[in-house]
C-alpha cells in the first residue's frame, strides 16, 4: 500500500494520499481517525482483540465510512454501499466510468496497523 502524508497548505491539516487501489483509505483516515486518540485506541484494540482470538471479526461504523476488521483483512468501506445507495445510474455505467474502486478498499492488518501509528506520529495523536 503506497501513501503519503502531507499538511495542507491552505487549512494546515493533515491530508493522506493513497495510491488508486487504496484511494478511500484517505479520506477514512482524515473524516473517521483524524486526530482522535480513543477511536485509535478503539481501532488498535478491536485488531488485537481479533488476531488474539477473542471474536472473529469487528465493525467500527464511522459518520461516513464504516471499518471491519477480521483474521486476515481490514476493510474499509463507503456507509452509501451498506445502505444499498451505491447503485449508479445506468448511464454512467454505461459510458464505461467505474467507480467501484473508490468506495471501498482491503489491506493487511499488520499494513493497517503500521498504518495507523504512522498516521498518528504525523498528526501527533
Amino acid at each position: 500500500m503506497e501513501y503519503e502524508f502531507i499538511h495542507d497548505a491552505i487549512t494546515g491539516g493533515a491530508k493522506a494520499k493513497f495510491s488508486l487501489e487504496h484511494q478511500i483509505v484517505g479520506p477514512w483516515l482524515e473524516i473517521e481517525l483524524g486526530q482522535n486518540t480513543a477511536k485509535l485506541e478503539e481501532i488498535l484494540t478491536a485488531i488485537d482483540q481479533v488476531e488474539s482470538g477473542k471474536c472473529q471479526e469487528k465493525l467500527i461504523t464511522g459518520h461516513e465510512y464504516s471499518l471491519v476488521v477480521n483474521q486476515d483483512d481490514v476493510h474499509i468501506q463507503a456507509n452509501a454501499l451498506l445502505n444499498g445507495e451505491a447503485n449508479l445510474p445506468e448511464e454512467f455505467s454505461e459510458d464505461g466510468m467505474n467507480f467501484d474502486g473508490q468506495d471501498s478498499s482491503s489491506c493487511g492488518v499488520e499494513d493497517f496497523r503500521t498504518l495507523l501509528l504512522s498516521w498518528a506520529k504525523f498528526t501527533k495523536i
